[in-house]
């Protein structure tokens, strides 16, 4: 068996500070050369603050940083660049208005000679772009405005710009959250390629099957310290989530499929009846009863956010009838269905759900103090206390409810978005891809209390892209295709049943 090599870059001890409080604890990491190494960790663990740490956003309060054998501790971005550490993030950090080749090499652009320094020699760069991207199996005219480009296109021409600078280590932060199946493929073949070519990779994802499929080595972080470095092939994907959240799993969401509402004679709560909004949802029926979860398992397009919509108010129904109690019903805006015990937990928190420059607390407070009006306006004190009685039973990690929710992670913002709503104490909770973008184990964490709420008697209505949480907590599975609705399966149906069905097969 060969040595195992010399690290690329090796962190050891690293210490970091916010206020008073420490968000990493004498963290260390190594990144061996020709690995994909993953970092994995629930929101909130660190590995942001890490990742920033290692590429010279933040300096560290204490600990060491080695690249190639070499001490260094980057003081900026830049610096980090020049070092070789390349980061290509969720959020694609481009010019949209520039081309593509101008994107690769921005700030960087090949000039003509000395006569000539202030030309841009258009045609080395142009030339220079296309062989990147040709390293990277695309073939595109890099003259396009990258505006013009599909996401996944762009995301590869982060890592073009990652390469163009010869890196020794690639920083990849959630790099396939906007990117179809396919895409995702296509984007590790890249990865698997740049890896046999002696590249350190660091990968983080929310995907756990993503960590499997790409990775050689994991590091898990939790409450920002290591926990532990893996071999991938040595480390299962219940062991690894039991790392993120230093428990076992527990509970019906971990063990399997939710199981089947008892008795489906209960007359239902909510009852549509052929409800539709032309170019948007046809003709639907659906039932939901106290107690159960009804998923909606679908593609994107689908219709499912239309159904979700329709069914709190944000839009009108121009065909069918609502029920609600066995009373028809007429939801002209979200206020009629508040007022019915409806709550909406919406599929975009960051635009349609947190008020990111408002304290947590008053985030939770929000729909509750909207619904009880002035005359009935919450003293501090009373938000306060419930802010921090939601914040310990959904495991909240804040500094204080006193802190801009805008600073939380994902996850935590994710909870705080149910936590307003429970606060109305509603009887119909509608949540639209309420674990987009959080880790393996807060997605777990938010599966349990779903059940949870449906075993004290509410109704939910679930929606994710990810099909196996729709299985896995969906007491019925309502299937949609093209806006409209072709069939349902029962609690304990398959992934692959939902797909049939999709597909149009029986």
């Amino acid at each position: 068996m060969s040595a195992t090599p010399a690290p690329a870059l090796h962190l050891s001890g690293i210490d970091k500070e916010f206020l008073g409080v420490r968000a990493l604890k004498g963290v260390g990491l190594r990144l061996f050369p020709g690995e994909v190494h993953a970092l994995m960790g629930q929101n909130g663990a660190g590995k942001s603050t890490l990742i920033k740490v290692l590429t010279g956003v933040y300096s560290a309060d204490r600990g060491e940083m080695f690249l190639a054998g070499q001490k260094v501790m980057p003081a900026s971005p830049l610096q980090a660049q020049k070092l070789g550490i390349s980061t290509v993030y969720q959020e694609v950090n481009l010019c949209a208005n520039l081309s593509v080749a101008e994107n690769i090499f921005a700030g960087r652009y090949p000039r003509h000679g000395a006569t000539g320094a202030w030309r841009i020699d258009w045609a080395t760069m142009n030339r220079q772009a296309s062989e990147l991207l040709a390293r990277l199996n695309l073939t595109i005219d890099v003259t396009r405005v990258l505006s013009s480009c599909s996401v996944a296109v762009q995301q590869m021409v982060s890592i073009a710009r990652a390469l163009s600078i010869s890196s020794t280590v690639l920083i990849l932060d959630e790099p396939t959250s906007s990117l179809d199946e396919d895409e995702v493929q296509r984007l590790f073949t890249v990865l698997r390629r740049l890896r046999d070519e002696g590249l350190a990779i660091l990968f983080v994802t929310h995907f756990l099957d993503q960590v499997y499929a790409i990775s050689d080595r994991i590091t898990v972080l939790r409450n920002g310290e290591q926990v532990g470095e893996y071999r991938a092939a040595d480390l299962g994907p219940q062991a690894l989530i039991a790392a993120m959240i230093g428990r076992e799993l527990q509970g019906a969401a971990s063990a399997g499929a939710a199981p089947v509402v008892s008795d489906a004679n209960t007359p239902p709560l909510l009852e549509a009846k052929g409800i539709a909004q032309r170019g948007h949802l046809q003709a639907t029926d659906i039932q939901l009863r106290a107690g159960e979860v009804l998923g909606l398992g679908g593609l994107l397009g689908s219709g499912r956010t239309e159904l979700a919509r329709l069914l709190f108010g944000l839009a009108a129904a121009d065909h069918g009838e609502l029920w609600v109690d066995g009373r028809q019903v007429r939801l002209d805006k979200p206020a009629d269905a508040v007022a019915l015990g409806f709550a909406l937990c919406p599929e975009d928190r960051k635009t349609d759900g947190i008020v990111a420059e408002l304290s947590l607390r008053e985030n939770i407070a929000l729909a509750l103090q909207a619904r009880r009006g002035l005359r009935g306006f919450m003293a501090v004190a009373d938000q306060a206390a419930m802010a921090e009685r939601f914040v310990a039973s959904l495991g909240i990690k804040a500094a204080s409810v006193e802190m801009p929710i805008g600073q939380l992670s994902g996850g935590n913002q994710q909870k705080a978005m149910l936590a307003r709503w429970l606060a109305t104490e509603p009887r119909l909770l509608i949540l639209d891809e309420p674990t987009r973008g959080i880790d393996v184990a807060a997605k777990q964490e938010i599966m349990d209390e779903i059940l949870r709420l449906a075993g004290a008697g509410m109704a939910v209505l679930f929606i994710s892209s990810e099909m196996n949480e729709v299985v896995r907590v969906s007491h019925r599975i309502a299937v949609l295709r093209d806006r409209r609705k072709v069939g349902e399966l029962p609690g304990g149906s398959t992934e692959q049943a939902v797909y049939h069905l999709i597909a149009g097969e029986a």
